[in-house]
């Protein structure tokens, strides 16, 4: 499967379903985006059952700057609808399959159960 493209128009309904969602959020002025593009291009080729998107960040100001965008390029990845990383900088691709198999391999039963008891913690604001 070929990236698609994520806006803030569709960013709730492709991340917001189950199984692994990758975003890479670029720009066209990024040299490290253009560089970072072939690798993310062949992984999404390699990993039919996984979604993989990017964001435009100069189309997709707004969602750009609700998802806490620093740097470009970023890479996050959803699993089950659950932000499970977030990190800016081009991966290699030895490091992006690692991470692909990392998030393969996370119990989400343990990460809900970690999420839902930080969110009871004293001083949590529920939003």
């Amino acid at each position: 499967m070929a990236t698609i493209e994520v806006t803030g128009e569709n960013f709730q309904q492709i991340t917001g379903r189950d199984g692994i969602v990758i975003l890479d959020f670029w720009a066209t002025w990024c040299g490290a985006c253009k560089a970072f593009a072939p690798v993310y291009e062949a992984s999404s080729e390699e990993h039919p059952d996984i979604v993989f998107g990017k964001v435009d960040t100069e189309a997709a100001t707004q969602l750009s700057h609700a998802t806490g965008i620093r740097a470009l390029p970023t890479v996050a990845v959803y699993r089950d609808s659950i932000r499970v990383f977030f990190q800016a900088g081009a991966l290699p691709k030895p490091a992006l399959e690692d991470l692909i198999d990392q998030v393969r391999a996370l119990d989400m039963e343990q990460v809900r159960a970690e999420l839902d008891s930080h969110a009871h913690e004293p001083g949590h604001v529920h939003s």
